[in-house]
């Protein structure tokens, strides 16, 4: 399950197959999960080569993410405007909340905050290289946040919100800052040069390569098996 485990139809599901085993996400997810049906954590992973090392960046700070208030583009652009810094934007319109782009988001945008629209995969590693760093200001308990890793196997440190799955993700003060404000971010984003990028991407290849990921998953088959 690639979402949040907390609403309703989740624990009808759990009720009515108390016996299947769910591989959870993250321990965030999993703490949402009846114990009869937790068979472990996975945490994601990618194609180790999928992304590329990029040790000078840009001075832009990067978003990517759904257009919507789970995400917090609006809170990304307004982090980037205090500490000085132009950010780049990417990501679908949300469709499950439509309105939220134009009422919260395109009113913030300028020459200094510039929405690219939806990426492709080779546009999303060239976005993330280039960046200074990501911004992920999550407002909703995030199961996992596949973009930071993706932003990690680039060498670009994450500032993400302290919510859901984060804290597992981002190695504070190593791959990036977990922060709980938006002056917090301001800050991190002053420290951020402190971060050696070649060691971001070498703690992506130690934790969250797809080698690693089918490993913890074949380990779980064989758990269960050997009941």
């Amino acid at each position: 399950m690639h979402w949040r485990v907390d609403e309703r139809d989740r624990a009808l599901f759990f009720a009515g197959f108390p016996d299947l085993p769910v591989a959870a996400i993250s321990a965030a997810q999993e703490a949402g999960i009846p114990a009869a049906n937790r068979a472990g954590i996975v945490h994601h992973g990618i194609a180790r080569d999928r992304y590329v090392l990029r040790t000078e960046p840009e001075g832009y700070l990067a978003f990517i993410g759904r257009m919507t208030d789970q995400k917090r583009p609006d809170v990304a652009i307004r982090v980037a405007r205090a500490a000085g810094l132009p950010i780049r934007l990417a990501g679908t319109v949300d469709v499950g909340n439509p309105d939220y782009f134009d009422r919260a988001v395109r009113p913030l945008l300028g020459d200094d905050a510039v929405y690219v629209g939806p990426v492709d995969d080779a546009a999303k590693g060239r976005l993330l290289g280039g960046a200074r760093a990501l911004l992920f200001p999550i407002d909703w308990p995030e199961p996992f946040g596949l973009v930071m890793i993706e932003a990690m196997a680039c060498g670009t440190p994450v500032i993400a919100w302290n919510r859901g799955s984060v804290p597992e993700i981002v190695e504070d003060g190593v791959t990036g800052f977990v922060v709980s404000s938006e002056a917090e971010a301001v800050a991190a984003l002053a420290r951020v040069g402190e971060l050696d990028r070649t060691q971001v991407r070498r703690r992506f290849e130690t934790r969250f390569t797809a080698e690693r990921m089918a490993a913890d998953y074949l380990a779980i088959y064989r758990r269960l098996l050997g009941r």
